[in-house]
């Protein structure tokens, strides 16, 4: 396989990828042609690239940059805007994970904590399902959130060797 097809074949499986990571094809497709690439790019060279227009291109661009994905970057005389990826794989990992915390988790979190607040008697069949099944998934929400957390402060090796521990 060719550098160029291989490139292509990258691009394709990324943009999978990132839509199980909740971010849409397009916009993984756009990082991982960012991720291969040794210089920060155009808009228009990430449109030619993927064959994409220009409103797309500025949107996915737009949300890639609030991830905290890419950087927009200027070169010293020109008027385009350049954008870059961070290339550091455990970098990319984190700020994927701090994004979906934050746009997922916590907002599952803030609401779990108000139902298990919801008073009613316990010798209620209905009201004991309910307030076992919340207080439950309220408890399996906050130990994500607390190994995110780990994950998150954690530098990269002691990370996976705690996790690797556990399966030992």
């Amino acid at each position: 396989m060719e550098l160029a097809q291989a490139k292509l074949k990258f691009i394709e499986a990324w943009g999978k990828l990132g839509s199980e990571w909740g971010i849409n094809r397009t916009m993984a497709q756009v990082h991982a042609l960012l991720l291969i690439s040794p210089e920060a790019l155009t808009t228009e060279e990430v449109m030619d690239t993927l064959n994409i227009s220009r409103g797309n291109a500025n949107m996915t661009l737009r949300d890639l940059i609030s991830w905290g994905l890419i950087e927009k970057q200027h070169k010293a005389g020109e008027r385009k805007e350049y954008f870059f990826a961070d290339k550091d794989t455990w970098n990319i990992a984190r700020q994927v994970a701090k994004e979906r915390r934050k746009r997922e988790l916590d907002p599952v979190l803030k609401i779990l904590g108000e139902l298990t607040k919801v008073e009613g008697d316990l010798n209620d069949p209905e009201f004991k399902t309910f307030n076992k099944s919340v207080t439950d998934i309220n408890k399996l929400a906050k130990n994500v959130d607390k190994t995110l957390d780990t994950m998150l402060k954690a530098e990269e090796n002691w990370f996976w060797g705690s996790i690797f521990k556990i399966f030992k």
